[in-house]
């Protein structure tokens, strides 16, 4: 049975086998989570993204898919990368998002990861409202058949935890 635990804080502080990045789809840093993470882990991080592109991953990351990196200078052994879907009010991309949950625990059990640490995935510039994303978030890592033993949601500020912690009660 996987643990969920919910921390208030910087991702990139945490210590965990790995640490989730809500990356975008070249892999090459970005802002939110995805820069931070790029800053803090150092160049070895951004140098296996450009090695992911120069082969099977020519066109980029697709949405809801994962893959995994060293961790470079963070406090983990791995940073495993995932796409979200921005938001839309005319098309339900949930199953996208859940997606990136489920990809991102598959490439840990791959690993052997057994803690890792997800921020809320889609929730920033991609604008998915927090709440619906918290329940996706938790429901899915709930379903998951995975061998991780805790997943550790990392939210940014009150109202996402509030909204995660609604979810895993």
């Amino acid at each position: 049975m996987t643990t969920l635990t919910l921390v208030q804080g910087d991702l990139t502080r945490e210590s965990a086998d790995a640490l989730v990045n809500a990356a975008n789809s070249s892999l090459l840093g970005g802002g939110g989570v995805d820069g931070a993470i790029h800053r803090r882990g150092g160049p070895a991080i951004l140098e296996e993204c450009r090695r992911l592109r120069a082969g099977h991953l020519g066109k980029g990351l697709p949405t809801g898919q994962a893959v995994a990196t060293t961790a470079g200078d963070l406090e983990a052994r791995w940073v495993i990368h995932t796409v979200g879907p921005v938001y839309s009010d005319t098309e339900d991309r949930s199953g996208l998002l859940a997606s990136c949950y489920r990809a991102s625990l598959r490439v840990a059990d791959e690993l052997g990861a057994r803690t890792v640490a997800f921020p809320a995935i889609s929730t920033g510039v991609y604008r998915w409202p927090v709440d619906d994303a918290a329940r996706i978030a938790v429901e899915t890592v709930r379903g998951a058949a995975t061998s991780v033993a805790e997943v550790r949601f990392v939210l940014f500020d009150d109202r996402a935890y509030a909204a995660f912690a609604a979810r895993a009660g």
